[in-house]
């Protein structure tokens, strides 16, 4: 065995240590909580302005991330960095507003001189530290204890546990918080009308259907041939059948193999003679998200969309979801 295989670092071994020690460090912030956790939260709900979330260094990339998921679920907030707050930025934060102070020692000048001159202010401020007497947390008007034993770094040196014990604990008011104002997946998706959730959410058929004269329409009495000629035209891979603009079938390509197979007279069968009378249809005010899985359980890719009369308001395919992102 050469030195350089004996030497080998056991990276997998390394990897559970660490998460191990960040997870015992969750588990004791979590075991540490006492009400001032409740009343910060209570002094956010009570609040006419916004939540202003601050640190430096790693605790203010981690800041950074509480903001935005406080943001994204229900709870106006954002960032300050406290060396710009201390040099201008400060206009930014009223006395309505809740501060959200983060410092694992809880002696960042910068951070306990901004959390100094917001208290003058009238602001509330809730302290986030390592050390439930430091500076930090005397100058809070509620202290959240994110202590922890050790870091994950075997220097003991770089943020590791401390770090992911603030998120968490952010994480932890962003959720509690979500739930106390009623949250639904409804205003989540309305924060994030670009993402894929946001569409399956707010997408409605009515949004993305064909209607008017793209809809492939024939009447009982048409022809298979210019029924075909209808399908192919309007490239949806199916044709509606109706009367008076009620819905009384589909013809879909399938079908079409199907009277090939059986040796259908193409010449002299009307539509109407061959098409699905009891098909499955929509309708507009329907989520789109809805119909992809209709879709997938019947085994189909054209849906009718009709009124509440049976009236034919327009067609969707499953290629019209894919390209609204729906899937």
């Amino acid at each position: 065995m050469t030195t350089e295989k004996m030497n080998k670092p056991d990276f997998i071994r390394l990897a559970k240590a660490v998460i191990d020690t960040e997870v015992d460090a969750i588990k004791t912030m979590g075991n540490n909580l006492d009400n001032n956790f409740g009343k910060a939260c209570e002094a956010i709900l009570a609040s006419h302005g916004r939540v202003i979330v601050t640190g430096m260094g790693k605790s203010g990339h981690i800041s950074n991330k509480i903001a935005a998921t406080l943001a994204s679920t229900g709870t106006p907030a954002f960032f300050v960095h406290p060396g710009e707050a201390l040099h201008g930025d400060l206009g930014m934060i009223t006395s309505d507003d809740v501060v959200i102070a983060i410092s694992n020692s809880g002696t960042t000048d910068e951070v306990v001189t901004l959390t100094t001159v917001v208290k003058r202010l009238g602001t509330q401020v809730i302290g986030m530290s390592g050390d439930v007497d430091s500076p930090l947390a005397e100058i809070a008007d509620y202290h959240l204890d994110i202590s922890v034993e050790k870091e994950a770094c075997p220097l003991g040196l770089a943020p590791t546990s401390s770090t992911t014990v603030t998120l968490v604990m952010g994480d932890a008011l962003a959720v509690a918080l979500l739930d106390a104002r009623g949250f639904t997946p409804e205003d989540f998706a309305r924060s994030h009308p670009g993402g894929r959730l946001g569409k399956r959410l707010l997408v409605h058929v009515r949004d993305i259907m064909h209607t008017d004269t793209d809809i492939p329409l024939c009447t009982p009495e048409t022809s298979l041939k210019n029924a075909i000629l209808q399908m192919t035209g309007k490239k949806l891979g199916a044709t509606l059948v109706a009367n008076n603009n009620k819905l009384c079938g589909i013809f879909t390509d399938g079908d079409l193999r199907r009277c090939f197979e059986e040796g259908v007279d193409m010449k002299h069968i009307t539509i109407g003679d061959v098409a699905h009378k009891d098909c499955i249809s929509t309708h507009a005010d329907e989520l789109a998200v809805n119909v992809v899985n209709l879709m997938q359980d019947r085994e189909i890719t054209v849906l009718p969309v009709i009124s509440t009369d049976n009236e034919i308001t327009g067609i969707i395919h499953m290629h019209d979801l894919l390209k609204a992102g729906i899937v």
